[in-house]
């Protein structure tokens, strides 16, 4: 027995113990940053405070959607906002440009647009006659003749987004939020596929990111197939090269941001085992012809729905030559082949992992995640909208922190739920998925995290990572 002043004292050794443990735990933090630490707390223990008193205003115990407006006013969010945060490390190109971005797209001249059997766009200079199919009109026109402009505007904008009024009832499952995505993605490329305003894209989503202050990204990317006015296609390595060149214009203006490098992405579809030959000889073209900006090489898809890495994993032994970033875990099953993915992303040598939702019921795997120093990318917001977790209390990222695990924080597809590049995922972070005493240490570890895990890191340089050892 003990008395009770020993008890204490037992006691916080083991909360200093938990606190050094945690990621952010032993960081240090200079004369500003302590000053900055000490306002943020102050605010961050205000919010936290509230809400423990009035549990059913904890935003983040709701749907993004209900509350993604509502937190801009936070002080918390605005001090985040306005902090660097390194690298975006998990997003996808086509994703990145909210719904009024894509919006000002369709009043670009010569966009025709196409409504039976089914809503498409095309840029050209003529009418477009594919199949005898002759409903393809010029968008002005139709805007124009239209009986409401506003009602179509509004109209044309939901399917820029997957923001809805009521996201509950709008996606009461996986299958629902999956689907929306899809359709999501089939707008977008239709609309970035013109070089020409694919381009605008790219250095107006740049300067997007290094405005939320990111001075870095990595872009999971299936390198669309441009064309002209004319009707004129360019290839996947055009593509490439198109990226490249807007990349050197825009940091000839902006000299401080540091880069990009392009992932190359293809989809785990059912079937992966046919298309794999032709997807590896891709990413290995691309690194050929635009080394400064490539990679790597990921197979991407709705976890529960897409062929397991295992099926093709003999085939992927063999590339020895590309840096994997394989998404893997993004489910919420577990003992599954969803989540046994994780395994063969271990197994492969994935430079990082992508989501590792399901890593933390596999304490094993979390072992070798840490043993091998797997960067982890997470993205709340992400699984939050895509139905895999609804309270952010709940997320595993909160015990990846206080494992001190090698996590960093991405947005994956902000654009399609109209978010900010990285500050809103940093902020559901800091106060929905971490202690509530995790203070900026927390916030700068995520920030080095970025960049110590990124393809402009050393670490890709030794060629490590294949197979248990």
């Amino acid at each position: 027995m003990c008395d009770i002043t020993e008890y204490h004292a037992r006691r916080t050794k083991l909360t200093e113990a938990e606190t050094s443990l945690a990621l952010g735990g032993n960081t240090t933090l200079d004369p500003q940053e302590i000053i900055v630490n000490k306002c943020l707390m102050q605010h961050k223990f205000q919010e936290l405070n509230y809400a423990f008193d009035h549990p059913k205003h904890f935003n983040f115990s709701h749907h993004f959607f209900t509350y993604k407006k509502k937190m801009r006013d936070s002080k918390v969010y605005k001090i985040i906002k306005d902090m660097p945060k390194g690298a975006a490390l998990h997003i996808h190109d086509l994703a990145l440009q909210g719904p009024d971005y894509l919006m000002n797209i369709t009043y670009k001249d010569n966009l025709y647009i196409c409504c039976e059997p089914y809503l498409r766009f095309k840029f050209a200079n003529q009418p477009p006659n594919r199949h005898q199919d002759s409903n393809w009109r010029s968008i002005n026109n139709a805007r124009r003749d239209a009986k409401n402009v506003t009602k179509f505007d509004a109209d044309l904008r939901k399917r820029f987004t997957l923001v809805v009024d009521d996201p509950d009832t709008a996606y009461p499952s996986i299958t629902e939020t999956w689907a929306a995505l899809g359709n999501y993605f089939k707008m977008i490329r239709q609309l970035l596929s013109f070089r020409p305003v694919f381009e605008q894209y790219i250095y107006d989503t740049l300067k997007k990111f290094r405005e939320d202050n990111i001075m870095y990204m990595e872009v999971r990317t299936a390198l669309i197939n441009l064309y002209e006015l004319d009707g004129t296609t360019h290839d996947t390595i055009e593509t490439a090269k198109s990226c490249l060149k807007i990349l050197n214009r825009f940091k000839k203006d902006y000299p401080d941001f540091e880069g990009v490098k392009l992932i190359y992405a293809r989809s785990k579809s059912k079937s992966l085992n046919d298309d794999l030959d032709s997807y590896v000889r891709a990413a290995r073209s691309i690194k050929q012809h635009v080394p400064e900006i490539f990679a790597g090489f990921d197979l991407v898809g709705q976890e529960d729905t897409s062929l397991p890495l295992i099926e093709v994993a003999a085939k992927l032994l063999e590339v020895n030559d590309l840096n994997f970033f394989f998404h893997a875990g993004e489910t919420g099953w577990s003992g599954t082949a969803s989540d046994g993915n994780l395994y063969d992303a271990i197994l492969l040598g994935s430079k990082r992992i992508g989501h590792a939702y399901a890593l933390i019921k596999h304490p094993q795997l979390m072992k070798e995640v840490v043993a091998r120093d797997i960067g982890l990318e997470i993205n709340l917001i992400s699984n939050s909208v895509l139905s895999l977790v609804k309270d952010m209390r709940n997320h595993p990222l909160n015990a990846y922190i206080a494992n001190g695990m090698p996590v960093v924080l991405s947005s994956d597809d902000p654009g399609a739920w109209e978010a900010e590049p990285l500050s809103d995922d940093f902020y559901v972070a800091f106060l929905g998925a971490s202690s509530r005493l995790s203070n900026f240490g927390m916030l700068k570890a995520l920030g080095e995290n970025s960049l110590k895990y990124s393809a402009l890191s050393t670490f890709f340089a030794t060629g490590e990572g294949c197979c248990f050892e």
